[in-house]
């Protein structure tokens, strides 16, 4: 068991964190305050060779594995999470399901822009009523010749403005009584195709969380991904993989929280000493420490499970559950250490607060989490 970075790994964190730290961090605040997307960020990240990171060269991709997805990811986090979950959700929402489930055809068309981040990765899965029951679809795409016609809304959709194009989930028609479920891939710029950006969230501002309203929209039958009715297979694996981008956002969330933490305490007197001297915050940095250290296991266990092509989805849904929950307890536990300007926003604990409840309910909600450990354990 060997618990060491690879060279290539500790290559990309090395590269990752330096820019994070220099072209990231920097604007965090004022992009959270402006709810400014940062696209220029995501061109630079193409210039590294990081939008298809984890895919093979031939498709335009880095030819890396998933752990150092993971590294990215948690690296983006720490300075920005509007960010990280931009970049996480292109690589694990966006172009896996292409990458898994496409034809060569569709690799060609569509994972190759991806990965040189022509274009942002979007899938589009939840609606107004099929949030943590996705089986409840009732985007409809009827065939009409040649063609699919689809009529539906999907909500919350990471990255849906700045897609030129995205897999999402429909009722294709009934098998043994039940829906059956396929995933087709959509241009944005399709007739009847339409994106609202209108959502006033609690965090995240600086990423794209989009509304999808589809009114007939015609696309080739040539754009079904993978096998007609296996859309709801194909997005409970996707959403295995996605689980490991969050718990590795959750990482880097935690991560910038509590170094912020150990810094203010160094530096704050109370009492005529300085917070880090008194027990009861040193208690609270030795739980972030420990917790922070868990959660990055974890989340490396899954991805390597992955990369050795094990079945990992136990381990994904344990890592984005533990690693999500100890985000919020740590930003929490930040902005009581900073007491009275941890409530103030020049402060940042407070931005990593709000960020890190979005990941205690996306790509299933910690209940979901458990109901996967309960069923991957035999209950």
């Amino acid at each position: 068991m060997d618990f060491d970075l690879t060279a290539e790994q500790r290559m990309i964190q090395k590269t990752v964190r330096e820019f994070a730290e220099e072209e990231v961090a920097k604007g965090a605040l004022e992009r959270d305050r402006q709810k400014k997307f940062p696209k220029e960020i995501f061109e630079k990240l193409a210039g590294l060779g990081m939008m298809g990171l984890p895919f093979p060269e031939e498709y335009g991709g880095g030819g890396a594995d998933t752990i150092s997805f993971a590294i990215v990811v948690e690296e983006l986090s720490r300075a920005c999470a509007s960010t990280g979950i931009t970049y996480s959700a292109h690589i694990s929402l966006g172009a896996a399901p292409i990458y898994l489930f496409g034809t060569e055809e569709q690799k060609e068309k569509y994972l190759v822009p991806l990965c040189r981040g022509e274009t942002l990765g979007a899938f589009g899965l939840t609606e107004p009523n099929a949030g943590s029951d996705a089986g409840g679809t009732e985007t409809v795409a009827k065939e009409d010749g040649d063609d699919f016609v689809i009529t539906g809304n999907k909500c919350f959709i990471t990255n849906a403005s700045y897609a030129k194009f995205l897999a999402l989930t429909a009722v294709t028609g009934q098998r043994d009584g039940r829906k059956e479920i396929s995933a087709i891939i959509v241009p944005t710029d399709a007739e009847g195709f339409r994106i609202y950006d209108r959502y006033e969230k609690m965090g995240l501002h600086a990423s794209n969380t989009a509304e999808l309203v589809l009114e007939n929209v015609r696309v080739p039958q040539e754009n079904l991904l993978g096998r007609r009715g296996e859309g709801f297979k194909q997005f409970l694996s996707t959403l295995d993989g996605g689980r490991i981008g969050i718990g590795a956002m959750a990482v880097g969330i935690a991560r910038a929280a509590y170094e912020r933490s150990l810094q203010y305490a160094k530096e704050r007197k109370q009492f005529g000493s300085p917070l880090v001297k008194f027990q009861a915050i040193q208690f609270k940095l030795a739980d972030m420490a420990m917790k922070i250290e868990l959660a990055r296991n974890m989340v490396y266990k899954a991805a390597w499970l992955k990369d050795q092509g094990k079945p990992f989805t136990k381990e994904a849904a344990m890592c984005k559950l533990y690693a999500s929950e100890i985000a919020m307890e740590i930003t929490t536990q930040a902005v009581q250490i900073h007491g009275g300007y941890g409530y103030m926003k020049e402060y940042h604990v407070e931005r990593y607060m709000r960020d890190a409840k979005l990941l205690e309910i996306g790509e299933g909600t910690s209940e979901v989490q458990r109901m996967v450990i309960a069923r991957e354990i035999g209950c």
